[in-house]
């Protein structure tokens, strides 16, 4: 069957590093709407400016834009047997318009890993990007990075003071869209706040669970 996921969580609840850890050990594409904003503010063009703004700004990029970037995406070979989305959808006008994409599709499983909210502020506070790779380090040790050298940065939206923003509009769009998802049977909320190893096997035996509950429901 596919394996079509969802994850949600507010910044810096780690769920970039588990999407990826799920993308490898499921064999499906990690999908990051927010590497493909940050490939897109580095070009020298008028969406590259406009998504740079927003995104100093702590703001969110428009639904029409998310989801036509999302709707291209899922279309690709690679992604027609499954895939991880990280990074969407972040509003419920964004998961009316995934249900339609994937209308004839496997259900979609849902998780939300949740981290209160001053933990989130430690862990983005700390966090440093490679300026090369773009490896994204949990911590300030080092000033290098460990699989290319490259410097070791603070992103603009990891500031402070963007930190808080960027949580303050995760909260006001995070309660309407998990709303819209808890009522399905493939819906479930992580604690992220568990080490990552713990957090990987909550992920896996909740994905586990979802599959096998719906191979039942073939039967």
């Amino acid at each position: 069957m596919q394996l079509n996921i969802a994850m949600l969580g507010p910044p810096g609840a780690g769920k970039g590093t588990q999407a990826s850890q799920l993308g490898e050990v499921r064999n499906v594409p990690r999908i990051s709407t927010g590497d493909i904003l940050r490939e897109a503010a580095q070009l020298e063009t008028e969406f590259g400016r406009a998504v740079q703004a927003t995104m100093d700004a702590g703001g969110l990029v428009s639904d029409e834009v998310m989801i036509g970037i999302v709707r291209e995406r899922l279309v690709r070979e690679d992604a027609l047997e499954g895939f991880v989305l990280d990074g969407f959808p972040r509003t419920v006008a964004q998961a009316e318009a995934l249900d339609a994409i994937l209308v004839d599709r496997d259900p979609l499983i849902v998780l939300d890993i949740s981290v209160p909210s001053d933990e989130l502020v430690r862990r983005l506070a700390a966090r440093r990007v490679c300026g090369e790779c773009g490896e994204i380090f949990g911590d300030k040790l080092g000033t290098e990075c460990g699989k290319c050298g490259g410097a070791l940065v603070q992103r603009s939206d990891d500031r402070e003071s963007i930190v808080h923003e960027r949580l303050k509009v995760y909260a006001r769009d995070s309660e309407p869209l998990t709303s819209y998802y808890r009522g399905r049977r493939t819906f479930a909320e992580i604690d992220g706040s568990r080490t990552p190893d713990v957090v990987e096997r909550l992920v896996q035996e909740t994905i586990d669970r979802f599959q096998g509950s719906v191979e039942r429901d073939r039967l």
